[in-house]
């Protein structure tokens, strides 16, 4: 028996037993002891416990919200930043969606735009394994390929973005390089925004991250943003701030 297996049978049992407690009284118990934390040592040590306490609780919520929605995290229809994709993408657009995940972005598009040929490029292949089974439009594909080395042939209309900057350390190479290769009319960009929150830059303060994923190298300042635009050889033609999100439409300054 592995000991995965193991921690799972002994947080089952801790669950059974847990659930015999009213769930108000749980609920104060737990209070009463985040308070007890916080008042051990100096209070930026409090501080930076606390915070390693709300990014497990982050991991905790998001688990849930994907039980929650079956599957599909619900920030989708909550947020509807998918409509952003959509609104700016043509009726008979080619658009590639690099860094697809399980496809819900890639899905919205080709769904809204059937006239349009979608393609998804995602380097987990669990992931496109997942997209793949899911309901998917006749007009969309994945790949499973990793987007700094190759992506399938284009020109492409518009290439999407959607929380993928982040995850890159050479971001204007990168940005350089499709702009070539591909030749976008369009592209269109999400990213997590720095100045989303007062916990960010106190978080930097107290020296510890402030990344909302471990995996990210950086998350933008509008200042930053706009420089690594413009280094890039992109114009921003939109861009908006919602949801501690940067939302942006960018075409090449040759355009």
């Amino acid at each position: 028996m592995s000991p995965k297996t193991v921690a799972l049978g002994v947080m089952r049992g801790i669950g059974l037993v847990a659930g015999l407690v009213p769930r108000g009284l749980r609920t104060r118990l737990v209070f009463a002891l985040l308070v007890l934390e916080s008042r051990i040592g100096r209070p930026d040590d409090a501080m930076r416990q606390l915070y390693h306490v709300q990014d497990d609780l982050e991991r905790i919520l998001a688990e849930r919200a994907m039980a929650y929605g079956d599957g599909i995290h619900p920030k989708h229809r909550l947020t509807r930043y998918h409509e952003f994709f959509v609104d700016r993408i043509g009726e008979k657009a080619r658009v590639l969606d690099i860094g697809c995940g399980y496809g819900e972005v890639a899905r919205a598009i080709a769904r809204a735009r059937p006239n349009a040929s979608v393609a998804g490029v995602e380097i987990e292949a669990d992931l496109v394994a997942q997209a793949r089974i899911l309901d998917n439009p006749p007009n969309l594909s994945f790949l499973c390929a990793d987007a700094t080395r190759s992506l399938p042939d284009g020109p492409w209309d518009t290439v999407v973005l959607s929380n993928i900057l982040e995850h890159l350390q050479d971001r204007v190479g990168f940005l350089k390089a499709l702009i070539a290769a591909q030749q976008p009319q369009d592209i269109l960009i999400r990213v997590p925004a720095f100045e989303r929150h007062w916990h960010i830059p106190m978080r930097r303060e107290l020296a510890i991250t402030f990344f909302s994923d471990r995996t990210h190298f950086i998350e933008h300042t509008q200042d930053e943003f706009h420089a690594e635009i413009e280094a890039s050889g992109l114009v921003i033609t939109e861009m908006k701030t919602i949801w501690g999100e940067i939302w942006a439409a960018c075409r090449s300054d040759d355009t």
